[in-house]
């Protein structure tokens, strides 16, 4: 869940981690419409049949389809400051992906909030640790230090 925060309170929140979001299930269709958006249809993504021979026996979501959602999951995370009218993505600091995401597995973020500063006035910048979390799984889909700004009036 959206919690607001006014710029006083910024200090309280380094360091917090929200609940973890909902699980996402990643099904083949979004697979395959995320390949027809990048243009990547490499046959482990799209093409069930010759990636049941592949090693991972399946077909496994784009590494990028799991950061592109990090948008969707952080709807449930987010710290916003009070006032704010724009956010956006400003980049990553570090982003791994440590194991595949198969076709129809469930996935969920959990997020820390490592930093949060005053970039100019009006302006915040954020640095959100987000881990990619796969059900079922010791290791999580991708671990990053995702970089937002935020715009204030």
């Amino acid at each position: 869940m959206t919690t607001i925060i006014k710029p006083s309170q910024i200090d309280q929140h380094l360091g917090h981690e929200p609940d973890p979001t909902k699980w996402h299930t990643v099904t083949q269709d979004q697979i395959n419409q995320f390949a027809d958006c990048t243009l990547d249809h490499q046959y482990i993504h799209v093409d069930p049949l010759k990636a049941k021979d592949s090693f991972f026996g399946t077909t496994i979501a784009h590494g990028f389809l799991s950061v592109s959602l990090l948008s969707h999951f952080a709807e449930e995370f987010s710290l916003v400051i009070d006032g704010c009218y724009m956010g956006i993505n400003y980049g990553f600091d570090k982003l791994r992906f440590i194991s595949p995401v198969k076709v129809d597995s469930r996935i969920r973020a959990r997020a820390k909030y490592l930093d949060i500063t005053t970039k100019k006035p009006g302006q915040f910048d954020f640095k959100v640790e987000v881990t990619i979390e796969i059900e079922h799984s010791k290791r999580p889909a991708l671990v990053c230090e995702w970089l937002c700004r935020q715009m204030v009036k």
